[in-house]
């Protein structure tokens, strides 16, 4: 078994846990600007003094309520400051979270808060609790409930008003490293999401290590927007981390309004999953197409990849490829850095492989893609590039404390303070994972001799064709996606002669392209899929994706989906996983089509 282990690089007070961040920030500089809150295109800069004075007057409330150490209490929300705000408060109050994604079904919300025996939960807006509403005769023990919108916060702080500081602080100090702090609901693809006890320990020692390694992001100057859910343990973490470093951090609920938010907020750092990096990308060429620079374009970035590649080279850059890099950045690297708001130096993305060509694009335009591997059952990051120390189309080298090892069967291994205690009221789940302190992740892998880890696939997705050969699906979907016009890719093949794949189409790249093509009109999905124009780009993207695998392994045939695949279609989970025994099930037909 291979393995590679990174010591650490900071001590952790056992006795501590992570109010002890908070605590340390309003005592350093309680007029420190630590959030922002949008107000239409401007933003309002709120003090470490005041985030702490509202998330005390919040778990005092709690505390007067009757809320209990150990009780469960659900956070059902989208990406927003008070989020964070209620995260803390209940840690104060010794509550333990249970993040709740806001688009959840009232089944989903049924089986989260049923399941973690949460004693009440936060709503984001009056639809979401009527959501619980029609479930709720099923959840007994769910006696509190809240609306943020409501002005319900702004009750439980005067309800708190004779709660004194006193015993609060007993509440807040009582915890420790090894306590549990939250429970975190993976989004499966199959069955019942299982719930992930996380404690204090994990968050709180990479934060400690995070600090240690990666100054250049974590330090006073810094500042973030979130736009991803923070019901996902990557975004909570980094919440988290920029209250350690006194970071300061925008809320963005609509990711639709990435681009407006980057340019008003103006952020020195990304918190993203590789389809935005893709997205913005391809939103880039299209808008250079359609105004008529495309050829700029597209020369422009096969400069910044060739540019980012001979960085990492003995020789570096030639003196003639570093005059049309310098160019390139005058006309067009500039623009898209200034769009991203003009500050952000380095990006943080997790979640799946970005790939080797987007991450050399993104170095060659001046923005360092520090790609990450983990799980909710490893509090995010297990693995990380880091600035000084960067392998592009690698998902980075263990964080420090942490062993990755590679099984004889090829799955990764993961061990250290950063691994979750078990599943929560699941044993025999608990024991499959865990052993002998190595957790199983389920990733297919590999280990260079630097220690830095490259995921090919999932354990339980590899194909098997008729003909013996193992496939893993993601080598070819990623870089399928790249493509514009495509929106998802579900390769097929399991026990079948050949490979073949399941593509839908992107509805908001489609008219720019088709308009960038010489299609005069595309009205929807269903006539776009039987254009002949449309067709021919997306084999010839297969065809260039061929190139690099073995006839076994490539690509023979493809059909179209004639709908997007979405978490609101039931094809995706909310951190964007393709459930892939959903798709072949209501996608029949069209791998009938395909192998008859």
């Amino acid at each position: 078994m291979k393995t590679f282990s990174e010591p650490l690089a900071a001590e952790t007070d056992s006795n501590s846990n992570v109010t002890d961040f908070l605590e340390r920030a309003v005592s350093n500089n309680p007029n420190h600007v630590l959030f922002a809150k949008q107000a239409g295109e401007k933003w309002s800069d709120v003090s470490t003094g005041q985030f702490h004075g509202e998330v005390t007057a919040i778990a005092k409330g709690l505390i007067a309520i009757g809320v209990k150490p150990g009780d469960a209490i659900g956070i059902l929300s989208r990406t927003r400051y008070e989020w964070t705000v209620l995260d803390f408060a209940l840690m104060y109050a010794g509550a333990i979270s249970v993040p709740i994604y806001e688009s959840s079904s009232p089944e989903q919300i049924k089986w989260v808060l049923g399941d973690s025996g949460s004693i009440g939960c936060f709503f984001e807006m009056p639809e979401h609790l009527q959501n619980f509403n029609s479930v709720s005769s099923s959840l007994k023990g769910v006696k509190h409930t809240w609306v943020i919108e409501n002005g319900d916060l702004e009750k439980l702080k005067q309800q708190g008003a004779d709660i004194s500081d006193q015993e609060l602080e007993q509440r807040r100090s009582a915890a420790n490293c090894d306590d549990l702090m939250t429970i975190i609901y993976t989004s499966g693809t199959t069955g019942n999401p299982k719930g992930c006890e996380l404690l204090h320990r994990g968050f709180v020692e990479l934060c400690n290590n995070g600090a240690a390694q990666l100054p250049y992001i974590v330090n006073k100057d810094s500042s973030t927007l979130l736009f991803l859910p923070l019901a996902h343990v990557l975004a909570r973490f980094v919440s988290i981390l920029c209250v350690s470093g006194e970071m300061k951090v925008g809320h963005l609920p609509d990711t639709k309004n990435v681009a407006a938010g980057l340019a008003s907020f103006r952020p020195t750092f990304l918190l993203a999953v590789p389809r935005v990096f893709e997205k913005v990308y391809n939103g880039a060429q299209l808008k250079a197409e359609t105004g008529g620079k495309g050829k700029i374009f597209d020369k422009a970035a096969q400069t910044a990849i060739e540019y980012s590649e001979a960085l990492d080279s003995k020789s570096g850059p030639s003196l003639g490829l570093k005059l049309k890099h310098k160019l390139f950045d005058r006309l067009v690297y500039s623009k898209l850095r200034e769009a991203m708001g003009g500050r952000v130096k380095y990006a943080i993305s997790g979640g799946a492989p970005l790939g080797a060509r987007l991450g050399h694009f993104y170095r060659g335009i001046g923005l360092i893609v520090l790609e990450g591997y983990g799980l909710t059952e490893t509090y995010a990051p297990a693995t990380l590039g880091r600035g000084h120390k960067l392998k592009i189309g690698k998902v980075g080298y263990p964080l420090p404390g942490t062993s990755v090892a590679i099984a004889d069967d090829g799955e990764v291994l993961l061990k250290g303070y950063n691994i979750f205690r078990g599943y929560w009221k699941n044993e025999e789940a608990t024991k499959v994972a865990l052993e002998d302190g190595w957790f199983h992740t389920g990733d297919i892998g590999e280990l260079d001799e630097d220690g830095f880890l490259s995921i090919t696939g999932r354990k339980k997705e590899i194909l098997v064709t008729a003909g013996g050969k193992n496939v893993a699906p993601a080598a070819l979907e990623d870089p399928l996606r790249a493509h514009p016009l495509i929106g998802q890719v579900v390769v097929i093949g399991d026990k079948q002669p050949f490979i073949s794949a399941l593509i839908s189409l992107d509805p908001e790249m489609l008219p720019v392209w088709a308009k960038g093509n010489g299609i005069e009109s595309v009205d929807s999905i269903h006539e776009a899929i039987k254009h002949p124009k449309i067709r021919e780009a997306v084999q010839a993207r297969i065809d260039l994706v061929n190139k690099k695998f073995s006839s076994a392994e490539q690509i023979k045939k493809f059909a179209f989906i004639g709908s997007e695949l979405t978490e609101a279609s039931g094809h995706m989970t909310p951190s964007l996983k393709v459930k892939r025994e959903r798709v072949l099930a209501d996608f029949e037909e069209q791998v009938s089509e395909i192998y008859g």
